[in-house]
């Protein structure tokens, strides 16, 4: 005889039949994920569904961790300073919908600002928020990226240190004057604290070249985003990859896409591929400027890369164990028992669809990857198709006058 206590549903919910990705636990095979309490309880390859209070038939689909966009722009100032642009987006309106349940701020804010970001967004974002800091004391879109005097290294690192549940990194974006002051003055704030650097390298001149970045400049487990943008010579004129990104990564340099509104084009990504040289992670740059281009979300620059010819284990490698290791958060990108649900479930649609690159130029893709769910500390917090919803028949309304919605909302 089963005891009342051994029939009660051990789990909160289960995501059954689904063909899991788990880069860091070698999982890639069709196996069942149970969560109990916002945390990853049990991934195994058959659990009773009478164990669960809630199962969710994800057969045919991708389940894997919650996906982590470490290229992003969230940071809506309170109190703009005159002139200051705003390319910022809200992060829960951009995230959940992707599959993307962290996102990482790349340098819209500095030291001088930080609190302001951390107090206005990050502490109040349903997603998981944490950033680069910009070696710009005032951040970027203020003017001052080109301005050494903004560029305090011991202030910079002492911010990162004060905020080190939040701040993953420096970011060096958009330069143009002379010499190195930005790389050099991010580098040394990483270096007294431990952290990597993002670099946007800006314009480069006949001193300042990806050959001296990549060989004297950056440290292993630095990050150059835009890898595939064409501007700084990733690409020869004669269409050939320029060896010093191959020279770069021996060096353990990352190398990350960061797709924006002008940094991702067929023309350079191709030959890279052609060369045998693929992304280490992948990012989307979003902003106002990108989210309606080319670039559009995480699940369309995920796609051109899978149209590019990486498999889909890769493309989902790329897009969570991958980012978390390089933003040193192993208990992120990954569904270990205990870990905290985020969870992306995803279809990948077969068909003829166009892909667009930053210029909208069309590559020819047969896949598309769409999010079918998404669970933030377990909890939905987005669902396409309603798969963790019930037939509206059987729904249990809250009717009355004043009457919202389900949640009475």
């Amino acid at each position: 005889m089963v005891s009342a206590a051994a029939a009660q549903p051990h789990y909160d919910l289960l995501l059954k039949g689904g063909h899991v990705i788990d880069a860091k636990n070698r999982i890639d095979a069709v196996r069942d994920v149970a969560v109990e309490g916002g945390r990853i309880a049990r991934v195994a390859e058959k659990i009773d569904p009478s164990e669960a209070r809630k199962v969710v038939d994800a057969t045919g689909l991708y389940v894997t961790p919650g996906l982590i966009d470490m290229h992003v722009h969230v940071y809506k100032r309170s109190n703009p300073p005159p002139g200051a642009q705003d390319e910022s987006v809200n992060p829960d309106a951009f995230s959940f919908r992707a599959g993307v349940t962290t996102v990482v701020d790349a340098g819209s804010s500095g030291w001088k600002d930080f609190a302001d970001f951390r107090d206005h967004i990050i502490l109040k974002a349903r997603t998981r928020v944490l950033a680069f800091l910009n070696i710009v004391g005032v951040g970027m879109g203020t003017g001052k990226e080109n301005d050494p005097a903004e560029m305090d290294a011991e202030a910079a690192a002492r911010t990162a240190k004060e905020n080190a549940d939040l701040i993953v990194g420096f970011k060096s974006a958009h330069y143009q004057g002379p010499g190195w002051p930005s790389i050099d003055n991010a580098v040394k704030a990483g270096n007294l604290t431990g952290l990597p650097v993002m670099v946007d390298f800006g314009q480069i001149t006949k001193e300042r070249n990806i050959d001296t970045l990549f060989l004297d400049k950056l440290r292993p487990g630095d990050i150059y985003t835009h890898c595939f943008s064409g501007h700084r010579e990733e690409v020869l004129e004669n269409g050939t990859l320029n060896p010093a990104m191959v020279e770069g990564r021996k060096r353990k340099i990352i190398f990350d896409i960061g797709f924006g509104q002008a940094s991702f084009y067929w023309y350079v990504a191709v030959p890279a591929y052609r060369a045998g040289f693929y992304p280490d992670s992948i990012s989307t740059d979003l902003h106002t400027n990108s989210m309606n281009g080319g670039m559009k979300n995480m699940n369309n620059a995920m796609s051109d890369i899978l149209a590019l010819g990486s498999p889909i284990a890769d493309v989902i490698r790329m897009s969570t164990w991958a980012p978390a290791q390089e933003i040193k958060r192993p208990q992120l990108g990954n569904l270990d028992v205990g870990a905290e649900a985020d969870i992306a479930v995803l279809r990948v649609e077969k068909g003829h669809f166009g892909l667009l690159d930053s210029a909208g130029a069309r590559m020819n893709g047969t896949q598309r990857i769409v999010c079918e769910l998404t669970l933030r500390k377990g909890q939905v917090a987005w669902d396409w198709n309603g798969l963790a919803s019930e037939d509206w028949q059987s729904f249990p309304y809250r009717k009355g006058p004043f009457f919202k919605g389900p949640n009475g909302k």
